[in-house]
């Protein structure tokens, strides 16, 4: 008997042991960050496009105790080494607007501004904490949001909402449409609004925040779309992308980062970006924060 207990003793000091190194080990890995680099096939890319790159990074949630502005900065300077013809940024810049949330903003708009200045293109939708909503049933703070977007605006960023605009490369006349969807917590987004000024047939890439409004999109209208909100699940089986907690916690299907396989629409293709931040806890485990490559690559399936 005095084995067996013994044995269990030892057990439960190493159960214990384990689970003290992976809490320390949630704390670290938000200072780790993943670059991912991936293929997006588009039908009727123009030449002039063909093996280029876009940039994506999503959900900083500055204002978050323990943020993770320091990974947000070394996200948006490795994406100037990387020299991508345009840059995403796929929401939730701020956490919870509260009474003054000029600091929040001027921090969101200093850690993207680089960007800028470093001769990028650089576009952004807003997330739903941009308009101080943690949940779906919390009411929009549109004048908080607004203020967000204005500093951004002023920075350099062009902020989208419900529009599409042509992208456009140096010394070409060969556009590439950038369709630009409102958040879907505070009820902004119109999918056939954004649509609506895109030619039928033409090369375009769609961004969001949430995920969800994916599946508003009509077959074959949104060949590459981005999006980010859910922060990868922060908590997840290792290894395995789509078992994170969301998996356990949401009712609907939930598709927590990468490619979004057999979702939405046919002829339509979803990347779920994990984001550099973190909500209600500052705290990543096998979920490291990410920054996202897309070589652009000619469908000739659809030709």
């Amino acid at each position: 008997m005095k084995n067996i207990s013994e044995k269990f003793k030892y057990a439960a000091l190493g159960l214990v042991g384990v689970i003290g190194l992976l809490v320390i080990w949630s704390f670290i890995e938000p200072r780790i960050l993943n670059t991912e680099s991936e293929v997006a096939n588009i039908p009727n890319l123009p030449k002039s496009w063909q093996g280029k790159q876009i940039g994506q990074i999503s959900d900083f949630q500055i204002g978050l105790w323990g943020d993770n502005r320091g990974t947000a900065r070394r996200s948006v300077a490795e994406l100037i080494e990387a020299k991508p013809a345009v840059a995403l940024v796929s929401g939730d810049f701020i956490y919870h607007p509260g009474q003054n949330i000029e600091p929040e903003i001027e921090t969101a708009v200093d850690i993207v501004r680089p960007l800028v200045e470093a001769g990028i293109p650089t576009y952004a939708v807003l997330g739903n904490h941009d308009y101080g909503m943690s949940s779906k049933t919390a009411s929009p703070k549109t004048e908080e949001a607004e203020r967000l977007a204005t500093a951004l605006e002023s920075a350099g960023i062009e902020v989208l909402e419900n529009e599409a605009v042509e992208l456009q490369l140096p010394n070409s006349n060969e556009p590439l449409y950038l369709v630009g969807v409102g958040s879907l917590w505070a009820n902004r987004d119109n999918v056939d609004k954004a649509l609506s000024g895109v030619p039928d047939n033409s090369p375009r890439i769609t961004m969001m925040h949430n995920p969800d409004s994916f599946e508003q999109f009509p077959p074959n209208s949104a060949p590459l779309a981005v999006a980010g909100h859910t922060h990868g699940g922060q908590v997840r089986v290792p290894n395995t992308p789509h078992w994170s907690w969301l998996r356990f916690t949401q009712d609907d299907k939930v598709y927590a980062d990468g490619w979004a396989k057999g979702y939405g629409e046919p002829g339509n293709q979803l990347y779920v970006n994990p984001g550099i931040g973190m909500s209600i806890a500052p705290i990543r485990l096998f979920c490291p924060p990410e920054l996202t490559l897309f070589t652009l690559q000619l469908d000739n399936s659809k030709q």
